[in-house]
């Protein structure tokens, strides 16, 4: 992965909320999602204690179907990726606004 001069690895949590906001995912569908993203696939260590904190705290939900589980948003999580978005436009919007 090419190096950017920052570490984007803070952002997981936020990416894992947004991608499930646009649809249920399991373990697997979201390592490739955020691989075109970022241009690096997350490991399993990486992301799965990511969405065990997640669920930890409420913000998603899992479904056994078969021997996958089905991550979705819970309500909380609907709140908190709407929250998490607000607050990365207010700090990062003109970033982008600036860069044109």
């Amino acid at each position: 992965m090419e190096n950017y001069g920052c570490d984007m690895r803070g952002m997981l949590s936020f990416q894992v909320l947004w991608l499930l906001s646009r649809k249920p995912m399991h373990g697997e569908e979201l390592a490739r999602e955020l691989e075109k993203r970022r241009g690096d696939k997350p490991k399993a260590g990486t992301i799965y204690p990511a969405l065990k904190d997640l669920k930890d705290n409420g913000m998603i939900k899992g479904e056994k179907k078969g021997k996958i589980i089905i991550y979705s948003l819970t309500p909380k999580g609907k709140k908190g990726v709407k929250n998490a978005m607000d607050y990365f436009c207010r700090c990062f919007g003109d970033i982008f606004a600036d860069n044109k």
